[in-house]
């Protein structure tokens, strides 16, 4: 917890994001481009989807973003709402873009994905609803954050909304136990998997490699956020 309460220091914060950033960024891009190649080129076709199984390599990454963003912006907001960290919100900004952008590609790419093997391009499916709702939470909250800025609010109301949205996590996660869908059960657990291994091990390095992506991005937006706040304010001194 102190450690935590370190960071929340701007200065401190960006002493440290400075320098990770571009190692996140281009390990991130080295990975994803390995899981990529290996995905494409080394692993085999699925004996029943065939070639179209490859955009697994793209999707499950953009679906565990999807809802990991999302996951940051409750816990984020629930450390503005507790402990008031400076940086909380300013966090929770950052990561809603990105979390919007890999909900929406989670979409598209399960759009693809289910024309051939579904025959529809969309089913009003338990985990594709959900993830939709997801997505329409997320542009809520952009707006919401924008709205109370323009206002001068403190970000408790973005905040409580936050911490809300999370209820959609679980409906999300566990939509295909829940109620008899389209969509295929779960296919990696934390002991086992159902998808072969010869066909699985690429999804690993571009699981990782979107991951470090995805940090990267969320560390550029904050200092972006913060050198903003920080000329903004200049401003308002020069104007007194």
């Amino acid at each position: 917890m102190a450690s935590l309460h370190a960071l929340a220091n701007p200065a401190r914060f960006l002493k440290l994001a400075r320098p990770l950033t571009p190692a996140l960024f281009w390990t991130g891009v080295v990975l994803v481009a390995i899981g990529a190649w290996a995905g494409l080129m080394l692993t085999p076709a699925d004996y029943l989807q065939g070639e179209t199984v490859r955009i697994l390599y793209i999707h499950v990454p953009a679906a565990w973003l999807g809802m990991g963003g999302w996951s940051g912006i409750a816990l984020c907001s629930l450390a503005y709402l507790v402990w008031r960290h400076p940086l909380a919100m300013v966090a929770a900004r950052a990561l809603a873009l990105p979390g919007a952008v890999f909900a929406a590609l989670c979409l598209v790419t399960g759009s693809i994905w289910g024309r051939p093997t579904w025959g529809t391009w969309w089913e009003w499916d338990g985990r594709l609803t959900s993830m939709l709702l997801l997505l329409f939470v997320y542009l809520g909250f952009m707006a919401l954050l924008r709205a109370d800025a323009d206002r001068g609010g403190d970000g408790r109301i973005p905040a409580l909304y936050g911490v809300a949205g999370s209820v959609l996590l679980p409906i999300i996660r566990y939509s295909v136990v829940w109620w008899n869908t389209l969509h295929q059960g779960e296919s990696i657990g934390l002991t086992r998997s159902s998808i072969d291994a010869s066909m699985l091990w690429p999804l690993w390095f571009t699981l990782g490699g979107f991951s470090l992506f995805f940090a990267s991005v969320v560390l550029m937006r904050m200092r972006t956020i913060l050198a903003i706040t920080k000329a903004e304010a200049r401003l308002r001194r020069m104007a007194r």
